[in-house]
């Protein structure tokens, strides 16, 4: 069995600031991370593979060259094959660019049976590139999964849902985008970062995975953002004591005085 995982190097969104001038991400200084659900996803690829040696399990991302750095901690985890996406022409990329780049170097790996994705990235929060990869490739996806079995050419997994969860059956090959109820990723021990960088990465431009520059990209993109912004922080709250009647009653008064009520 042949699983591929979709990853994404990501800046660690508890280091993240925006310039309040320029309304844009202030990067410099902020480490990158392997995205959180994405390490669910490889995680369960893993997990298979642990029960079934012949499950080969390769992951692919799209990114500039420091992105090898996160595949290497991919590969430290156990996976057996790395794919990098980089060039120019794929700068600038929204979600429905980025999932043709990544569809074309699934195409280009060629035989995968099943393709793990995270729910969503952090950087992003769309949740949107699992299933489009899954629509460019023609294949089924199932979104939120938070339990996976696998058996007679089938995919039987528990889709979360915010009041419990539905069972869905799917034939591979498919897309699975996890969540972090799912498992727990594994922890890289000394000898498999060792092993990590005696393995070769592949790197791949727009012309190894037949794709006309026109076609992915900013040129691909029809949304972009404008700008990003936080928003104004809020006044100091005022705390009220007494009894329950009391507070009732200044309560009342202040809202009253901002004419609320």
């Amino acid at each position: 069995m042949k699983i591929i995982v979709c990853v994404k190097q990501v800046p660690d969104t508890n280091e993240v600031k925006i310039d309040p001038v320029k309304g844009t991400l202030i990067r410099e200084g902020v480490p990158s991370i392997l995205n959180p659900d994405d390490a669910n996803a490889l995680e369960a690829a893993l997990e298979l593979k642990d029960r079934d040696q012949t499950v080969n399990v390769a992951v692919i991302t799209m990114g500039p060259p420091q992105a090898s750095y996160m595949l290497r901690e991919c590969l430290a985890m156990g996976a057996d094959e790395a794919y990098l996406l980089s060039d120019r022409a794929f700068g600038g990329a929204d979600t429905c660019a980025t999932s043709t780049t990544l569809a074309a170097g699934i195409r280009k790996v060629g035989n995968v049976d099943i393709i793990f994705a995270g729910r969503q990235a952090i950087d992003g929060d769309t949740a949107q590139v699992g299933p489009q990869v899954a629509q460019r490739l023609g294949v089924p996806v199932v979104t939120y999964v938070q339990d996976i079995r696998i058996g007679d050419g089938k995919v039987t997994v528990q889709r979360q849902m915010e009041d419990g969860y539905e069972v869905l059956e799917a034939s591979a090959p498919c897309v699975l985008t996890c969540v972090k109820e799912l498992n727990e990723p594994r922890y890289m021990s000394v000898g498999s970062i060792v092993d990590a960088y005696k393995k070769e990465i592949t790197v791949w431009g727009h012309k190894d995975v037949d794709l006309d520059p026109s076609d992915c990209g900013l040129n691909a993109s029809p949304t972009q953002v404008f700008r990003s912004f936080t928003p104004p922080q809020k006044g100091k709250g005022e705390m009220l004591s007494g009894t329950i009647q009391e507070m009732a009653a200044a309560l009342t008064g202040k809202l009253a005085e901002k004419h609320l009520i």
